[in-house]
């Protein structure tokens, strides 16, 4: 006998309109912030000849919103009943601050200085669309359909990630350096332009305000008490710190120790974008058969095994090419996986009156300990050396288990424990990169 009573099977993502739309705006995005990656610091390289210092400057400049807004920028997206005008505010002031940058080498204005106050703009209203487009997701998306969305999502990272960087190269040849930031303000323009025409509505309850302080604390408090949440946290950290200090040491390892051709080492990290497109698509079906928290369990198991690989790796070129080749594809869709089961979680375990607050203090965790990394890999490498360090990190990353291993996620415990206040209580199951916001590129940082 029929069940008249269960619930129609919602409609597959790729037909939804509204979710092709924010998918969609979101890849065009990125790609067009792959591109700025490479032609700002070409303009400021080629055509302003900017010192080492100011150079360092406008590296930092790219992060510094985050760690000085974004805790703030939770608390702000949680107090929205609506989350879509401030996203498309965000893209148009990015629109507007990039475009500047052509217009002023044109007139023979441009300098560092310039480059730098862009790139903390558009850094700004990076973190504050991130924040609102966390909880937007819940509002477009089915609840039983938010892994897919979020595989989606974590999915078009990987497809920045390997046509950014060949894309900027062309525009730079084509068109010189600051004329390629023209695409950049192109796909914000683009962007904002896709999501005016979504049309689902939110109905989003916004949460009450007790002041900008006390709101961030609650998310805090939120992130740290809850013990599933914690783990995430305390994983993400550890996984980030380690990857960071890998990177910051990556490049001269490769070259120096392993004697990798310099032309094949970005075909190496494109692959690793590859790799993540095909973990995307595997991760939403195995999440449907298995579950975010299973996949999670054994997604952690196997972070460190591309770095103890290259920490391990001695033998002919052509040895070297296939194990790093094999390995990195494989990495570049455990990151995914991880990644999308993390913000699928985080969705499912915080009530929607704290979903914009906990996502920005996960970010704000995982994404500041990268300067800490990267400091900590150089000056380590100058102490132990190269390979020591990279066998350093893959210990380090495999420490990440203990957190996700010893939480409420292991399948065998059967009542996940509620956060501690009334008003802090977790929700039935539903669902949660940056974190979209956390793979802006593997290689920068994994989450």
């Amino acid at each position: 006998m029929i069940d008249h009573s269960s619930p129609p099977s919602p409609i597959p993502l790729r037909k939804q309109r509204d979710y092709r739309l924010l998918w969609t705006a979101r890849t065009i995005s990125i790609t067009g912030s792959e591109v700025s990656k490479l032609a700002i610091p070409m303009t400021a390289i080629t055509l302003l000849t900017a010192s080492p210092s100011q150079m360092g400057m406008l590296t930092a400049a790219a992060s510094v919103p985050a760690l000085l807004f974004g805790l703030q920028s939770g608390a702000i997206a949680d107090r929205l009943t609506r989350h879509r005008p401030l996203m498309i505010a965000c893209e148009l002031v990015s629109c507007a601050a990039a475009a500047t940058i052509p217009v002023a080498w044109l007139l023979g204005v441009l300098n560092v200085v310039w480059l730098i106050v862009v790139a903390l703009v558009i850094g700004t209203a990076g973190v504050l669309f991130k924040a609102a487009n966390f909880p937007h997701v819940a509002a477009v998306v089915e609840p039983t359909q938010r892994t897919e969305a979020m595989a989606g999502f974590h999915a078009s990272y990987s497809v920045a990630s390997v046509s950014g960087p060949g894309l900027a190269g062309l525009l730079v040849q084509l068109l010189t350096a600051p004329l390629a930031v023209l695409a950049e303000a192109l796909s914000f323009l683009t962007s904002a332009l896709l999501l005016r025409t979504i049309r689902t509505r939110e109905q989003t309850t916004p949460a009450a305000s007790k002041g900008m302080w006390r709101d961030v604390v609650e998310g805090l408090k939120a992130s740290v008490t809850h013990p599933v949440l914690r783990a995430l946290l305390g994983a993400g950290v550890t996984i980030n710190f380690f990857a960071m200090a890998y990177t910051a040491v990556y490049m001269l390892y490769m070259l120096n120790t392993l004697n990798i051709p310099k032309g094949l080492i970005g075909v190496l990290i494109a692959l690793s974008g590859a790799g993540g497109l095909l973990g995307a698509w595997i991760t939403a079906r195995l999440c449907k058969r298995y579950g975010e928290n299973r996949i999670l369990l054994f997604a952690v198991i196997f972070f460190p095994v591309e770095i103890l690989a290259v920490g391990l790796l001695t033998g002919p070129l052509w040895w070297k090419l296939s194990l790093l080749a094999l390995t990195g594809t494989i990495t570049g869709g455990i990151v995914v996986a991880f990644a999308t089961c993390m913000g699928a979680i985080i969705l499912r375990e915080t009530t929607p009156e704290l979903r914009g607050r906990v996502n920005a203090t996960m970010t704000f965790a995982v994404q500041g300990v990268l300067a800490l990394g990267g400091l900590a890999g150089g000056f380590l490498a100058e102490l132990l050396g190269l390979r020591s360090v990279v066998l350093i990190c893959a210990a380090g990353i495999a420490l990440s288990t203990i957190w996700i291993w010893t939480s409420p996620i292991r399948p065998h415990r059967p009542h996940r424990p509620e956060l501690a206040s009334p008003d802090l209580r977790v929700p039935a199951p539903s669902f949660t990169k940056s974190v979209n916001h956390l793979i802006d590129s593997r290689r920068h940082s994994w989450l």
